[in-house]
């Protein structure tokens, strides 16, 4: 950018974000350092346990991280309080997901429900012209086309592409990704040159409201007994071979932790949260041969007569499918996915993203896996 902009850099205390801020400091803009305050977690003693591990983002220590960066880049910065949101948005809909069976991805329902809906509105209330987060992955504009491209992160092994596939054209327009072209360790670089706090700080690994990274504790400290689905353990075959005392204890893929004894290995092939029923059977039941979308958005307009690389998972290698549209178990149409081969642990409640090279074209929920 040319000219002097005033921008709101969403700050999380990591240092990609600080680097962010950093970065568009140094090119002369005006920047406005905020951090969104999304758990409480004084409420849960699991993380004030000192022999438990909590190894996430967005905690006190990281909120004071990012105001000593706010200080020695010398901008003004901000506590926002969005834990309701954050709670009804992301939390409620994680443990909702589990009860039904499906495998959910709070980190995308984070992006596309909270963050950049209530940054982009504080952003305008302050007069800023444009918001930056420390995403890896960049946006370009195409004038022949008058249309805004969402690409992947130069760092293939950091790109952050995938959990922004619900972006819009209107979205794309005043954000920005300043660290799109570079990789982790040049990042890293900048922050030693800025002389950040952080510029040695660990990645977050884990959910950052699931202490240890225990789901299924967490799930049955927060809902009721009356809403935990129990049933069978069935083999693909018929047979029941054993019961479970929940259907959040398990995804599509799982081979530890099943509860059964085999001589032959045994993974979760599918989830009937009717019956409460759960599935196992070999690998092969794990192959399929596509899915049906749910909430299913484009950034830009995409056909049906042409091939796309999908990601069915963030950590997945993209497998090559094309759109299909038929007649769901309601009779509605629906849009889904036909994969060119079949793709293994295809899972409901996960995000399935399209690209063509490099290019996000949109993606959805997982809803129904064909059979």
């Amino acid at each position: 950018m040319s000219e002097r902009k005033r921008i709101l850099v969403a700050m999380s205390g990591g240092v990609d974000s600080s680097v962010a801020a950093a970065l568009l400091k140094e090119q002369g803009h005006e920047v406005i350092g905020v951090t969104m305050q999304l758990w409480d977690y004084s409420k849960n003693e699991q993380s004030c346990d000192p022999s438990a591990k909590f190894d996430s983002c967005c905690s006190h220590d990281d909120v004071a991280d990012a105001r000593q960066v706010a200080v020695k880049l010398g901008i003004p910065f901000y506590v926002l309080n969005y834990q309701d949101d954050f709670k009804e948005n992301v939390v409620d809909y994680f443990t909702r997901e589990y009860l039904r069976g499906r495998t959910p991805n709070p980190c995308v329902a984070c992006n596309t429900f909270l963050k950049f809906d209530h940054l982009l509105e504080r952003a305008k209330r302050l007069g800023c012209d444009s918001v930056a987060t420390g995403h890896y992955a960049r946006i370009e504009f195409d004038s022949a086309a008058n249309t805004y491209r969402l690409k992947k992160g130069h760092d293939e092994k950091k790109d952050q592409s995938y959990f922004l596939y619900s972006m819009t054209q209107d979205r794309l327009s005043r954000i920005l990704f300043p660290l799109g072209a570079m990789t982790k360790a040049e990042v890293r670089a900048h922050a030693e040159r800025f002389g950040l706090v952080n510029a040695q700080k660990k990645e977050s690994m884990e959910i950052c409201f699931i202490p240890n990274n225990d789901y299924a504790r967490f799930i049955e400290k927060n809902t009721k007994p009356s809403e935990i689905i129990t049933g069978k353990i069935m083999s693909e075959d018929g047979a029941t071979l054993g019961v479970h005392d929940g259907i959040h204890k398990f995804t599509i893929g799982q081979r530890k932790g099943i509860g059964v004894a085999s001589d032959k290995p045994l993974y979760v092939t599918r989830i009937d949260p009717d019956s409460g029923d759960v599935f196992v059977g070999d690998e092969t039941y794990l192959n399929k041969s596509g899915f049906e979308f749910e909430k299913v958005h484009f950034i830009r307009p995409c056909s049906q007569d042409e091939e796309f690389e999908v990601k069915i998972r963030y950590r997945s290698p993209a497998a090559v499918g094309r759109l299909v549209t038929q007649n769901g178990a309601d009779g509605l149409k629906r849009s889904g996915v036909s994969f060119a081969s079949p793709q293994r642990s295809i899972t409901p409640g996960q995000i399935a993203v399209l690209y063509r090279g490099d290019e996000v074209l949109g993606g959805g929920f997982i809803e129904q896996v064909f059979q």
